[in-house]
């Protein structure tokens, strides 16, 4: 579980409930992380109040700064704070699987035919 979470709002006043349920969603990417890297983790979510004047609308936003200079960051619209939050973390783990793809060896493939090959 990802321990530095920082759960902020911008014009909005971020409830117990909201703090927890951030932090128990988007503490469970750790799981996709590189080993290396998951002990020093910080992630950052910021909740804006938008369009007051058409109906209540929130923008969550989250940066997750994963040591060796990498940042990976999403952000989504929604009427609803907790599903928002739900979006966020969908987007986060695309990228942080694209990132663990890449940072990763690749490993090399055996191929078919030397497995069926009789060696004297």
């Amino acid at each position: 579980m990802i321990e530095k979470i920082e759960v902020t709002g911008h014009g909005y006043k971020v409830e117990e409930s909201l703090r927890k349920y951030a932090e128990k969603r988007i503490g469970k990417l750790d799981r996709y992380l590189p080993r290396g890297s998951k002990k020093d983790v910080v992630v950052k979510v910021i909740v804006a109040e938008i369009g007051k004047s058409k109906g209540e609308k929130y923008e969550i936003s989250a940066a997750m700064d994963i040591p060796g200079g990498k940042v990976v960051a999403a952000k989504d619209e929604c009427s609803n704070i907790f599903a928002g939050v739900d979006l966020v973390e969908a987007k986060l783990t695309g990228q942080i699987r694209r990132y663990k793809l890449e940072m990763q060896p690749h490993r090399q493939k055996k191929s078919w035919k030397n497995l069926f090959i009789k060696r004297h």
